[in-house]
């Protein structure tokens, strides 16, 4: 077994215009301040990092993890959430995620998801400048719009819709590959792979690519009521990363998984700052480190009731006392005995 590293925190959410939180030296002043000794990136901010630059120079990578090793602070990996949905958008929705993209590429999807790719390569390569091992990102979506289908889905549908999500992800992975870095597919709602299932799926059309690999989110799993714990014993040895983040599903007579359309805090399933929601934080830690995790335990915040600052405050001791040591030794060790094979056959009665 091995330990878990962290605190580490995920600094998408808190990333602002306004100090502490409007450049990357003051933000990871403040959240070492806090506790952290990890920040997970996200490429998509200019504030937090160039990408193409981080691509293709070693040494702006060399004096940007020199920064913030005199925090006492390292990156953990990078992220391109944002990037990643966009390998993959059905029409339906390319307005919306069109706000993703830079303008030069909006209301062109061919372009976009063009650009999206490029991204995803220079993330693979910046990774390897940073020495990092793992990446986050989102597969997209081609078939999220038939995930309960009215009328009925034709037959063949899903088999080509993850034949043709293979199809464009078989690239980014294998430059990773060439990288040296894992490719950690948050499971989500709203992508194509947002349950067990559908991650087996992809794997098989990708010929079970040893880069194609999971970020671990136990939030997004109470809000499907997916046991969360299996999953673990499921998928370990494809578990490259750890979001430390928390929910709660509280049905009711009038509103379940769906929602209904409202807001956040109006919802049966809402996320929720760690420790607010149902999420056995004891039990996933165990399984992790009996699994043999040893990445990073990273915060990533979301709430529809608590201030941020409040909740990262909270989140680095609360991470803190979640990993656990893992042992070196048996604790029963003190009653053994060396091997003896003589006795062990009087034991056995042969």
């Amino acid at each position: 077994m091995k330990t878990i590293k962290g605190p580490a925190i995920f600094l998408a959410q808190f990333l602002d215009n306004v100090e502490p939180f409007n450049s990357l030296d003051s933000i990871t002043s403040w959240v070492a301040d806090l506790g952290y000794k990890g920040v997970q990136i996200p490429t998509w901010d200019a504030r937090a990092i160039d990408l193409q630059l981080a691509a293709e120079s070693k040494t702006y990578c060399d004096e940007l993890k020199g920064k913030l090793a005199d925090k006492g602070v390292q990156i953990t990996e990078l992220s391109t959430h944002l990037q990643g949905q966009l390998v993959a958008v059905n029409p339906a929705y390319d307005v919306m995620f069109d706000g993703f993209a830079p303008d030069e590429v909006k209301g062109n999807p061919k372009a976009r998801t063009e650009w999206a790719v490029q991204q995803l390569k220079w993330a693979a390569q910046a990774s390897q400048n940073l020495g990092l091992k793992a990446h986050a990102t989102f597969s997209g979506a081609l078939m999220w719009h038939t995930v309960y289908p009215w009328p009925q889905r034709p037959a063949g549908l899903v088999e080509q819709g993850f034949t043709e999500l293979a199809n464009r992800w078989l690239p980014i992975l294998n430059a990773f590959d060439e990288a040296g870095v894992d490719l950690c597919y948050e499971i989500h709602p709203g992508e194509d792979l947002h349950d067990g299932v559908t991650f087996e799926m992809f794997l098989e059309k990708v010929g079970g690519h040893k880069r194609a690999n999971l970020l671990y989110d136990p939030s997004h799993f109470v809000l499907q009521c997916l046991d969360y714990l299996q999953y673990i014993d499921f998928y370990h040895e494809r578990i490259k990363m750890f979001h430390v983040k928390d929910a709660e599903f509280n049905p009711t007579g009038k509103q379940g998984v769906y929602g209904g359309y409202q807001s956040w805090v109006n919802r049966a399933g809402r996320f929720r700052s760690l420790g607010d929601g149902q999420v056995d934080f004891g039990s996933v830690f165990s399984k992790l480190t009996q699994y043999g995790y040893d990445g990073w335990a990273v915060l990533e915040w979301e709430c529809a009731i608590k201030d941020p600052v409040q909740g990262a405050t909270e989140g680095a001791p609360f991470i803190d006392s979640h990993i656990i040591q893992a042992t070196s030794k048996v604790f029963d060790d003190f009653a053994g005995g060396g091997a003896d094979i003589e006795l062990n056959k009087k034991i056995l009665g042969i």
